[in-house]
């Protein structure tokens, strides 16, 4: 199913980009500007089971679509001066923000010297437990157990399973249909036990993949000095806000800025939401987080911003940099605005 939909998107943008379509709905559809959502920047690798490599894009593709935003003569601002634009109404010249979430090393290591390049700001959206080196990233400890194992033993909705995986085709399957049933349990104290009895036989440290991968509230002090930055916050425990009750949500979005405030010293005015689906980020969590006092809050609903973008500044949607189209026909058409309209039904804004 995962292959499908990509095949279907790959074939998508492929057809917006050799009809020349994207520039038919440039003009209605490109809007004020686009928020740009990454998660890992860094070199590409060459393993052949990378189920999570839609979530990493190289350095290249990323100066690529710096150099492609220049070449448009869009401005490359800050979340506080899109903020700003939107409120006063300043759409005279069109904008892109680029946002990172979670705060992984490679932000450092390989994003920060391209966006230097530049001289392009961005904002990185910090999960505190992951800077604390506590937090769990389920995602990746799925990934990590399935290329160590050859067998896993899974009791998946109350039944035994035994899932071969010695070949890479049978480790994605397996992936995918893992992720599924995680993703569908009902709340993240069920995915923590599932994952928890997947890794311990194989070995697999859940804090450790944490430890590895995301920055230490050293590295993000350092880090966050740099001028191009700002520090935004991303709940405690990336925690999928729609399924907690309102106290344990609100609990999550305001103790991950104090946190984040008191370490960095520095005030935490953006916000973004884990996952950022409907189910996680809706009505409620957009009140949650303007009645918080934020700037700004952005979903991973797919879609440019628009002027009336400034009457939801806490539903922000953004324009995912995927992994998995990372080819130059794919820049013109990611901000004309053309894919996201016809994924949203040529609906401009949703904020439901």
């Amino acid at each position: 199913m995962h292959q499908f939909r990509d095949d279907l998107i790959h074939a998508g943008l492929a057809a917006l980009y050799y009809t020349g379509t994207h520039h038919l709905l440039r003009p209605i559809f490109e809007g004020v500007g686009a928020i740009f959502t990454m998660h890992h920047v860094r070199p590409a690798s060459g393993a052949e089971f990378r189920p999570n490599r839609q979530l990493e894009i190289t350095p290249n593709f990323l100066r690529s679509m710096l150099l492609h935003l220049r070449s448009r003569g869009i401005d490359i601002i800050t979340l506080d001066e899109l903020h700003q634009r939107l409120r006063e109404g300043d759409v005279s010249r069109r904008f892109a923000c680029f946002t990172f979430d979670d705060g992984y090393r490679d932000n450092r290591d390989f994003a920060l010297p391209v966006m230097r390049e530049f001289d392009a700001p961005f904002t990185v959206y910090v999960t505190s437990d992951f800077a604390e080196g506590i937090g769990k990233l389920w995602w990746i400890t799925l990934e990590r157990v399935i290329a160590k194992a050859s067998v896993l033993e899974v009791v998946v909705d109350g039944a035994a399973k035994r899932i071969e995986v010695r070949a890479p085709a049978a480790k994605q399957i397996a992936f995918e249909r893992l992720r599924r049933w995680l993703r569908s349990l009902p709340g993240d104290q069920d995915i923590s036990r599932e994952i928890a009895a997947l890794a311990a036989p194989h070995g697999i440290d859940e804090t450790a993949v944490c430890r590895d991968l995301c920055m230490s509230w050293d590295e993000l002090k350092s880090f966050a000095d740099d001028p191009l930055v700002t520090i935004g916050a991303h709940t405690i425990t990336h925690c999928n806000l729609g399924k907690q009750t309102e106290a344990k949500a609100t609990r999550e979005i305001a103790v991950s800025r104090s946190r984040i405030e008191e370490i960095l010293k520095r005030p935490v005015e953006h916000f973004a939401y884990p996952y950022g689906d409907k189910t996680a980020a809706a009505a409620r969590e957009f009140a949650l987080t303007r009645n918080a006092g934020f700037k700004t809050a952005v979903t991973t609903r797919p879609g440019m911003i628009f002027s009336k973008s400034a009457d939801h500044l806490t539903a922000l949607r953004r324009v995912s940099l995927n992994g998995n189209y990372q080819y130059s026909r794919v820049l013109p058409v990611l901000t004309s605005g053309a894919a996201t309209a016809m994924w949203n039904g040529f609906r401009r804004v949703d904020a439901a």
